[in-house]
């Protein structure tokens, strides 16, 4: 159960800027101390040697430093630009959010600033002869931060935006949030009940947009008591416009309304952490684009669906384990559960319809069907069982040669 704010913060460390900044700030204060430690310094005088050449050195780090991070930046917006193409526009949101890209540009950037801020202060004179030596001290660590960064970037540039490692965030997104929401099943609330009590009434955001948060510790405050219990009515992911019900509550007063309003997080576009609809949604869309006209790549799609086994097997044995009645933190705020059925909608019926001309394809889709069929209780099953009927359907329509719709069909038997 995550409050608003420490989502906010989890997505501000995502940031690029925000390790940018913070590594930049370290390299100016490091290049400081040497100026603000002199007067309680003194250094032997055999550590000295070499300090005379730390002018050179902060000008070569400087001016290599800018060229690298404008090579690394424009190598960034290349990766940015084939996932787009390549897998899905919403894959480019988790490699702007990479931690091994937004380390490597900040080192750069803060080695950057580190030498230029000590560029100034030797030109200013601030430095005496221990300071010096301090100074080239820590340039000497500065330059050990930016080789192993930059062996370490050469490596994963060889990576950074190809199909395969892009396929492979969006199945950990993905993983990760089914994770959470199988340790949360109702996000942190109770399970809503069958029928709802008389005279509730709605609680409408007033904004459009995808709902990308809900903060349950708020609304666990506004629900003290069964009498002020909150029904929350959408999930998120949910698309809502003015007019939707994001809550409902008992007879309640305009602030309280404004007030449980304000717990739902509603903006332009989805979010991986708390839908794992939209991580399945996304491998599905990489899945009919590798199958588009344009790339024909049926392999992708099958490496895809491959993914998806791997994403969907948690959830369905946690559904067949039958241990989402859980004791949750947010006793009297209740929370409709995650459906199979919308799942299971959301991948199999764009990757059937897309790859229906694919023999290949339909035999994977119905090996992957048999594979979380052997997982889920009954529901799942029964789902497995109602798309392997689907994907025959539409590959019936789909292929031309009766052997290839056969080769489809037999696995219903299996």
């Amino acid at each position: 159960m995550i409050g608003r704010l420490q989502w906010i913060w989890h997505r501000l460390r995502r940031s690029l800027w925000y390790r940018a900044t913070i590594y930049s700030l370290g390299g100016v204060v490091t290049a400081l101390v040497a100026w603000l430690a002199t007067p309680w310094l003194d250094v032997p005088s055999i550590l000295k040697v070499g300090s005379t050449a730390v002018d050179d050195i902060l000008n070569i780090i400087g001016s290599s430093m800018l060229a690298v991070t404008t090579f690394s930046l424009s190598a960034m917006v290349t990766a940015y630009g084939s996932a787009t193409s390549n897998v899905s526009p919403r894959a480019t949101l988790l490699l702007i959010e990479d931690r091994v890209t937004q380390n490597t540009l900040a080192t750069f950037i803060g080695a950057f600033l580190f030498s230029l801020v000590g560029i100034v202060a030797l030109a200013a004179g601030i430095y005496d002869a221990d300071g010096r030596t301090l100074l080239f001290g820590a340039t000497l660590i500065v330059i050990v931060l930016v080789v192993y960064q930059l062996i370490k970037w050469a490596g994963y540039l060889t990576r950074l935006g190809r199909v395969r490692d892009t396929i492979g965030k969006v199945e950990k997104a993905a993983s990760d949030a089914f994770q959470n929401r199988i340790d949360n099943p109702y996000l942190g609330g109770q399970a809503t009940p069958p029928s709802l009590a008389p005279g509730l009434q709605p609680v409408r955001g007033g904004k459009i947009g995808y709902v990308q948060h809900i903060d349950m510790k708020r609304l666990d405050t506004l629900a003290s008591d069964s009498d002020k219990a909150i029904f929350v009515r959408v999930l998120p992911g949910k698309y809502v416009d003015e007019q939707t019900v994001l809550a409902l509550s008992a007879p309640h007063d305009e602030e309280r309304a404004r007030t449980i309003a304000a717990a739902f997080t509603v903006g332009p576009s989805r979010r991986y952490e708390q839908d794992p609809r939209f991580g399945i949604i996304v491998l599905a869309e990489v899945a009919s684009k590798a199958l588009s006209p344009g790339i024909n790549d049926p392999g992708t799609a099958i490496d895809v669906i491959g993914c998806s086994v791997r994403v969907l097997t948690p959830w369905l044995r946690h559904a067949a384990d039958g241990i989402d009645e859980v004791e949750q933190p947010a006793a009297h705020v209740y929370v409709d559960p995650l459906r199979s059925e919308d799942i299971f909608d959301d991948f199999f019926t764009p990757v059937g319809r897309d790859g229906a001309a694919t023999v290949e394809i339909g035999i994977r889709l119905q090996k992957a069907l048999i594979s979380l069929a052997a997982v889920g209780d009954d529901n799942g099953r029964r789902l497995a069982r109602h798309y392997m009927h689907e994907v025959v359907e539409r590959f019936d329509h789909g292929l031309v040669l009766e052997a290839d719709r056969q080769r489809v069909r037999q696995w219903l038997d299996a």
